[in-house]
């Protein structure tokens, strides 16, 4: 298994990330293989990963804890790639986070991949959602799995209500959250692990220049449509809040901060107080995984203390 991102970069330097594996879906009317029903299905992540994250915040929102079970791995990836670790180590910045498989006692999340295709000789990537009833994975696709969660688990959501795709403006999230994924999402990636001057000065140019469009639709909306919270919102949060933290220094994304962006660093803290946000996000984690997991990147493994972040100030996003 390719634990790194050797064969996701091009002859010139770029990054050009890998394709999900698996896109099964997973229906309420019968008309695929996969039912949605509770207790069958449970969802692997790493707390630290922004794709990962998206699928823990839209369960949270749903209310979809009883009716699909989660587990988080370690969050430094290794050769083996992600992994469930035995927690006796306890000194601290190696020490194992506490995470056992209760579904499957695996010990690596590539074990999953290996029982879903034998052949399968990719990089192990989360979010996972495992079928327990056929012992495979179904999805590994949050593009996929989040819609799932917001419309086929809704007969099983506690929150029936919420709804992060809303018909009304289906096409217009859909060219947003594009947008967002091209220049923003893959953007901070597509600097941090480029591997030529050209290919890093691009790609950072053009995510900038996507933070003072999205700083722009802020000074007029309190969130991207409007003053509702609909999936591309999640979509843009995930990389805003580990932006400072990580992306500035280690993805060397550092020709502003978000704190230096007053609509954007006051949506992030909008978003980052609503009900049960805070507890999905884990900075511990977040930069954990980064500056140990590319050493090709940060060689001496060393996290850095900061920035001191306070993201539970007033944020004034009420006025708009």
């Amino acid at each position: 298994m390719k634990a790194q991102f050797a064969s996701e970069t091009s002859a010139t330097g770029e990054f050009e990330r890998q394709e999900d594996a698996f896109r099964d879906w997973i229906s309420n009317d019968g008309s695929t293989a996969y039912s949605a029903v509770a207790g069958r299905y449970h969802l692997y992540v790493s707390l630290a990963c922004p794709w990962a994250s998206r699928t823990v915040i839209c369960r949270k929102l749903k209310g979809l804890e009883e009716a699909i079970g989660m587990t988080v791995v370690d969050p430094i990836r290794d050769e083996k790639g992600w992994a469930f670790r035995d927690p006796s180590d306890k000194t601290p910045p190696d020490a194992p986070f506490e995470s056992t498989d209760p579904i499957n006692d695996f010990d690596y999340l590539s074990e999953a991949y290996a029982a879903t295709d034998p052949n399968f000789d990719e990089r192990v990537t989360v979010p996972v959602l495992w079928d327990k009833e056929t012992k495979r994975i179904v999805n590994n696709c949050e593009d996929d799995i989040c819609p799932m969660f917001n419309s086929a688990f809704n007969t099983v959501a506690r929150n029936k209500d919420v709804d992060l795709f809303p018909k009304d403006i289906e096409a217009e999230q859909t060219k947003l959250a594009g947008f967002i994924y091209d220049n923003v999402n893959n953007g901070v990636y597509k600097a941090g692990f480029a591997t030529r001057q050209r290919a890093y000065e691009t790609s950072c140019r053009k995510l900038f220049e996507a933070l003072d469009q999205l700083e722009q639709r802020l000074t007029k909306s309190r969130y991207l449509f409007g003053k509702r919270i609909v999936e591309a919102d999640w979509r843009l949060f995930c990389t805003l809040v580990r932006f400072d933290a990580v992306y500035h220094g280690h993805f060397k994304c550092n020709i502003r901060r978000i704190i230096d962006y007053p609509n954007l660093q006051g949506y992030l803290m909008d978003l980052y107080q609503q009900p049960g946000i805070a507890e999905t996000v884990n900075f511990d984690h977040i930069k954990r995984h980064y500056y140990m997991t590319h050493t090709e990147i940060n060689p001496t493994r060393i996290v850095p203390l900061g920035p001191a972040l306070d993201l539970t100030a007033p944020h004034g996003r009420e006025k708009l």
